[in-house]
Order: C-alpha cells, then sequence, then structure tokens
C-alpha cells in the first residue's frame, strides 16, 4: 500500500514531525511511504493566488505527486491555539480546486492530533469535519477512518528521531491506529 505522511507543522523543530517518523517505521517495512514535512511549506494563500500550476516550488510538486501516489493519507497536526495548523487548513482549501480537485479522490484518511501536553482531540476532530465536507462537496469516493490518535506528552515518549522512549501504553496505543488505519484502507481500497 502507498501510505503517505504528512506532518503538518511547519515549526522547527516540532513534535508533530516524531511522531510522523514513529508511524513511519512502523510501517515502511512492509508498505511503500513517503513523508512531506511541512517545515518546507510556501503554499501562497487564497488571497495571493494559491497554487500557480505554471510555477510550483518543489515542496507544493512533492505534496501534489505524494497525492497523486498515496491510498492512504494520514494527516498530523499540533493542536495549535485551539484548532488546526494554518498551513493545513489553507492546503485544504486550496488543493481540491481545480486543477487539482482529483487528487484528494479515492483516498482513505487517517488523522493525528498531536500536542506537548495533554491534548490533540481538537485538531483531529477538526480535519474530520473539513475532510468530510471536502470529500461530500467533490462528489468523492475517499473515507476519513473513524479511528483518530492523540499523542499527547510527545517529548517523552519519543526521541526526535521517532524512536520509542519506552512508553508501553503510548507505542500500542500508536500501532493499534496504525494497523486500524491499514484496515480500514484494505476494506476501501480493496488493495
Amino acid at each position: 500500500m502507498n501510505i503517505l505522511f504528512l506532518s503538518g507543522s511547519a515549526r522547527n523543530p516540532n513534535n508533530t514531525l516524531r511522531v510522523s517518523l514513529a508511524l513511519k517505521k512502523i510501517v515502511e517495512n512492509e508498505h511503500d511511504v513517503r513523508l512531506i514535512d511541512f517545515r518546507a511549506y510556501d503554499i501562497p494563500l487564497l488571497a495571493q493566488g494559491g497554487f500557480n500550476k505554471d510555477n510550483i516550488s518543489p515542496f507544493q510538486a512533492e505534496l501534489i505527486a505524494g497525492f497523486e501516489w498515496a491510498q492512504l493519507v494520514v494527516i498530523l497536526s499540533p493542536e495549535y491555539n485551539w484548532s488546526i495548523t494554518p498551513e493545513l487548513l489553507n492546503m485544504l482549501q486550496l488543493l481540491p480546486n481545480k486543477p487539482y480537485e482529483k487528487l484528494m479522490d479515492e483516498k482513505v484518511f487517517a488523522l493525528v492530533g498531536t500536542s506537548t501536553g495533554k491534548g490533540g482531540k481538537v485538531p483531529a476532530l477538526q480535519l474530520t469535519q473539513i475532510l468530510n465536507k471536502v470529500i461530500s462537496f467533490g462528489n468523492m469516493n475517499s473515507i476519513v477512518s473513524p479511528r483518530i490518535f492523540e499523542a499527547h506528552f510527545i517529548k517523552e515518549v519519543l526521541d526526535e528521531d521517532g524512536n520509542s522512549l519506552g512508553n508501553m501504553q503510548f507505542d500500542q496505543g500508536l500501532l493499534d491506529f496504525m494497523n486500524y488505519s491499514l484496515r480500514v484502507s484494505k476494506r476501501w481500497t480493496g488493495k
């Protein structure tokens, strides 16, 4: 299966990348995996013109190619001022429009909210709502997996490279989330 991880924080350094790397390690030996790090994010706002298909940046090209390729898209967002990151929101407002409106079709989306403390539920729930609206409005054959993962106290459970620091409950939760997402994706895509 082709799995795309979107590490949706543009901050440097950021904890969302730690969780993205940890999830990638779970599946990379059995699946084809790509990770897009939003620290390179450079998509102009809609009022600034959005995507310019005749002049896309390396980050934008990687994002478009990743969506074209992926069957399962795992989106990770920190709890950013009680919401998702502005970069993810901008991407989700622009990507489903011409000429890229089919990029989000035929996908399974799995969602992770991250927090340095106790939190992460809000961005995952908001992403669920936004993606379901995009899928419905665009009449797409995609689905948002119902199971979200709330990654709490990230610095205490993962190092900078996404390696476990030994919290068995967190490790099991991460594994259960990824296995569930894979089952939903296999059932939805048939692959």
